[in-house]
């Protein structure tokens, strides 16, 4: 191997394709007078050639069989090994259950009994026994025993996710503690923040943590229920057990037990579509139906 470490820094490219070819080292190895023999392969896949990209993702599929192989031996189910990527560094228990169309990148780790699929992208993210993973991308993450996520969720570097929580349907997650049987259902974005054990986040609710400049953190007591839509301005802080009335942009911290409202009052204009759009399709059935009311 000397030879070998030396020769290839000593390989032409004095060629059409302006390339470096391996076999020039045999030419080489003559030259300084070394004895040159063939030695059968014992699997012609080991000597494939690579010269286009075609050829390259042809190699590429072969490890991509050989490290699902070896998976499904030790235990892992995989529903169709041939839309499930495992990087080399990733560690899997048996039991895990992979659906088709899931990435596993970096230094992932998923623990026995977690389900994860269809359609998911993890990197560098733990996932804890018998969490449910669907349709997903998560970076750096880590997902607890038993924790639900997805789907269509997003979870970013630092988020951390207890056991028996949950992070539905249109949820980003970034750098934040979603404590022992929290849920985020859907539609919402958590950032820097901490969220304490069995509090409900509604529908829709924003964690501003920017302002501008600097981010911010907002912590979340235990058993606390934020009402849907709301604004959460931080830095602040919602005591355990409190209550924000849904449509709320809340700034100043809320004590325990207690119900932040931050929304101007409903007024009703009567009559407005009437007299203001006439000829809409909505003025006339305000009308129709006044009429029906005998108004």
């Amino acid at each position: 191997p000397v030879f070998l470490v030396d020769g290839i820094n000593r390989i032409g490219s004095h060629n059409a394709q302006g390339e470096q070819y391996l076999p020039d080292l045999i030419a080489l190895a003559r030259d300084e007078g070394l004895v040159v023999s063939a030695v059968p392969a014992e699997d012609v896949q080991e000597i494939e050639g690579v010269n286009n990209r075609q050829q390259l993702a042809a190699c590429g599929k072969v490890l991509q069989r050989r490290v699902n192989g070896a998976w499904m031996r030790a235990g892992v189910t995989m529903t169709d090994p041939d839309t499930t990527y495992i990087d080399a560094a990733v560690e899997l228990q048996p039991d895990v259950v992979l659906e088709p169309g899931v990435i596993l990148r970096g230094a992932t780790e998923i623990a026995a009994g977690a389900v994860v699929g269809p359609d998911c992208t993890l990197i560098d993210t733990e996932v804890d026994v018998e969490a449910r993973v669907n349709r997903t991308h998560a970076e750096l993450a880590v997902i607890g025993p038993r924790a639900e996520v997805g789907p269509f969720t997003r979870l970013r570097p630092g988020t951390k996710l207890a056991a028996d929580s949950k992070a539905g349907s249109y949820v980003e997650i970034k750098n934040s503690q979603i404590g022992e049987g929290a849920k985020v259902p859907h539609l919402s974005y958590v950032g820097d923040a901490t969220v304490g054990a069995r509090t409900n986040i509604g529908a829709a609710t924003v964690f501003v943590n920017y302002d501008g400049v600097s981010k911010h953190h907002t912590d979340i007591g235990e058993e606390v229920r934020i009402g849907s839509d709301t604004m959460l301005v931080a830095p602040v802080t919602i005591g355990d057990g409190a209550y924000t009335a849904a449509g709320s942009v809340i700034t100043e911290d809320v004590p325990p037990g207690g119900l932040g409202i931050g929304r101007g009052r409903q007024r009703n204009v009567d009559h407005w579509v009437t007299r203001n759009r006439p000829d809409s399709p909505s003025a006339a059935a305000a009308r129709a139906s006044e009429e029906e009311d005998g108004q």
